[in-house]
């Protein structure tokens, strides 16, 4: 009765194992039926065909081109003074430049720059500052506007505003 009991017990475990993964042994076995196996052909490689600089003549593509600053009096329109003398603050580009603060005396707003080399400086509106004739033409507690004469691809100078935000 015993070796009875455990055949039956036996033939049911068996039987419950075999219907339990039956989906996912059906999954995997069709599951490759529809792949194909097609690899696309690599490029053609071309061949490198270098490239022989011979034109002394032309402009050299590595040398930058600096445009020439036209000389006062030369033309018509706007034009830097070229004969007054520079401040300390053109030598730097306007990126370079930050403000710091603001200081009032009496009624006459002064706002402090900071250089790149760390140095502070006090400037007022009419001060000059940035490499492109940059001129202060207002300071307010926030921000110094800026006009600065620009010259463009055919030589004529343009004026542009730019402002410096106080730093934070």
């Amino acid at each position: 009765m015993r070796t009875g009991l455990t055949l039956i017990l036996a033939l049911s475990l068996s039987a419950c194992g075999q219907t339990e993964f039956r989906d996912l042994n059906e999954f995997v076995k069709n599951s490759g039926a529809n792949l194909r196996g097609k690899v696309e052909p690599l490029p053609e490689i071309r061949p490198y065909e270098p490239f022989a600089y011979d034109d002394f003549d032309l402009t050299d593509p590595f040398n930058p081109r600096k445009m020439e600053i036209a000389k006062a009096g030369k033309g018509g329109g706007l034009q830097p003074d070229l004969t007054r003398r520079k401040e300390a603050l053109e030598s730097f580009p306007l990126e370079g430049l930050q403000m710091v603060g603001v200081i009032r005396q009496s009624s006459t707003i002064y706002a402090l720059i900071k250089a790149p080399d760390n140095t502070l400086y006090r400037v007022a509106t009419g001060n000059y500052l940035g490499q492109n004739f940059g001129k202060i033409t207002e300071i307010s507690e926030k921000m110094v506007k800026i006009q600065e004469l620009v010259q463009d691809s055919g030589g004529d100078w343009t004026e542009r505003s730019s402002t410096l935000q106080l730093a934070d």
